[in-house]
């Protein structure tokens, strides 16, 4: 996973596939995937 903090967005991408395809989220999204992923809400 890359991530790139490209103001006023967040971008995140497969480092394995650096052409495909990206999620660009608002600060406040960025927020909800952190603790998200801190809460174990994902199967990662």
């Amino acid at each position: 996973m890359e991530i790139a903090f490209v103001t006023p967005t967040i971008a995140i991408r497969d480092s394995k596939d650096p052409n495909g395809p990206a999620l660009i989220l608002a600060p406040g999204g960025w927020s909800a995937f952190l603790a998200g992923t801190k809460n174990g809400e994902f199967d990662l």
